[in-house]
């Protein structure tokens, strides 16, 4: 008798099925809205705002980032906080100032100036922290850079409960691993809400890439171009396997995943390497058309891509051109969508901006500041000092002497010619004012609890850390 129920239930269940719509049987396969989504942060290194195809290049090709966009919205007004890498990692992590943090230029061997510590302060907010005290899984895997000392705190003590990096502490990681290790993670917590910073090398000097994807470009005749498009090739490929893992694990639905960049794109030079450490010879990636590039704080140096994919919670395909966001929007916004709210001692200088995911019109209410004190794109530095209030970006020095004004709306490439400074001598003022009162709140000298006892000494044969 029994076998003969169960052989009831299975012929009305399969009955149900077959006349089930289809929606319906999606649906059965869909996070309920009120799932905590994952969080996949793709950070890329030195990758210009113009180094891909849906951005208009002609030569390089990134059909995994390209299909990233499809899906989801392309925000073309995304700003990081500094020029070099590691202050620029220092906002996208605190959602802060790196300046608060006295983090004006790159964590190496010598530190660039007295306010400027040896590692990040663990006690600085995070994003990994804050969704870890919610349950989420969090990991870090490729370049940190923010800190290296042997006495540097462990990657743990800033929120993370796996890791595996360079340029920071802890396990090792490979850049060619990076993905794999990525793809690992997110199969292992599939059935738990996870956060993973998955920060790539590529499209950093020293160029290493791929025997297959030098053979994909070996026809091209231009050296520099061949190099750098396998280095590209490279990159792309890294966010399509996480992209396949998230589809493997059954999770890419209820999944947020972000493109970015920690800068604009390396200065060319005729250092050329050596194959598989290829130099800044090879270094000819592409801005968008925007003044500036990597050390510099017009936009070719802090506007990069920014690249977002939430199923179901927004238009796919859709570009988004008004929408000023800046790196230290991240953490506000990522704990909006894991449903996280935020302490008051977190302090932060981002705005919680999820709603510009959602699709909704956001009117930013928050100036955007910058100070960069490392070396210079050009060769005396300028600019030193910018804020950005509404459409209007001023680029000034340490002392705001020296000034050009620029509509972000009309002229996102700040063309010299179309300054504006001495058309609109009020709002120079006021800018130049908001600018120079802002850095006087930075910090002067090093909180001492984040100093190495490691003694400082001349920068390491070979070392490239910025």
């Amino acid at each position: 008798m029994k076998s003969i129920i169960n052989a009831i239930k299975s012929t009305l269940l399969l009955a149900g099925l077959l006349h089930a719509s289809p929606a319906a049987l999606q649906a059965a396969d869909t996070p309920p809205p009120s799932a905590k989504p994952n969080i996949v942060f793709i950070y890329a290194d030195d990758w210009g705002w113009g180094d891909l195809s849906c951005h208009g290049s002609t030569w390089v090709q990134t059909p995994n980032i390209d299909q990233l966009a499809s899906e989801g919205v392309d925000f073309q007004q995304f700003n990081v906080l500094n020029p070099v890498c590691s202050p620029s990692r220092v906002a996208a992590m605190t959602g802060r100032y790196p300046s608060r943090y006295g983090v004006n230029s790159v964590f190496g061997a010598r530190r660039p100036g007295p306010e400027q510590p040896d590692w990040l302060d663990p006690k600085a907010p995070t994003t990994p922290r804050y969704l870890k005290a919610a349950g989420y899984r969090t990991a870090h895997f490729g370049k940190w850079h923010m800190g290296e000392k042997p006495d540097n705190p462990p990657m743990s003590a800033y929120g993370f409960d796996e890791s595996a990096v360079f340029h920071g502490p802890g396990p090792g990681i490979k850049s060619h691993e990076i993905a794999g290790r990525a793809a690992q993670f997110i199969e292992a917590n599939k059935d738990h809400p996870f956060f993973v910073d998955v920060w790539i090398h590529e499209s950093h000097t020293a160029h290493s890439p791929t025997p297959e994807a030098l053979e994909k470009w070996k026809d091209v005749d231009d050296e520099q171009k061949r190099i750098y498009a396998a280095v590209i090739t490279d990159g792309d490929n890294n966010v399509g396997k996480v992209l396949a893992a998230l589809d493997k694990a059954g999770v890419a639905q209820n999944t947020i995943v972000v493109f970015s960049s920690d800068n604009g794109p390396e200065r060319t030079s005729t250092a050329k390497g050596s194959p598989g450490k290829y130099g800044s010879y090879y270094s000819v990636g592409e801005t968008g058309g925007m003044r500036g590039r990597k050390r510099n704080l017009f936009e070719g140096g802090v506007r990069t891509p920014f690249i977002v994919r939430w199923p179901g919670h927004m238009t796919a395909g859709r570009k988004n051109e008004t929408t000023v966001f800046s790196a230290v929007d991240l953490l506000p916004t990522f704990c909006a969508a894991a449903g996280v709210t935020l302490p008051a001692d977190a302090q932060c200088d981002g705005e919680n901006l999820i709603a510009a995911f959602k699709g909704e019109i956001i009117t930013r209410t928050r100036p955007i500041f910058w100070l960069h004190t490392g070396a210079g794109g050009e060769p005396d530095g300028w600019p030193r000092l910018a804020v950005r209030d509404g459409d209007w970006k001023l680029v000034t020095t340490y002392d705001g002497q020296r000034v050009e004004l620029h509509n972000m709306k009309t002229d996102r490439a700040e063309d010299i010619a179309k300054d504006q400074s001495k058309e609109h001598p009020e709002l120079v003022s006021r800018l130049t004012k908001m600018a120079l009162d802002w850095k006087a709140t930075l910090p002067t000298k090093a909180n001492p609890t984040c100093l190495s006892s490691e003694k400082h000494g001349a920068k390491r044969a070979g070392e490239n850390v910025e």
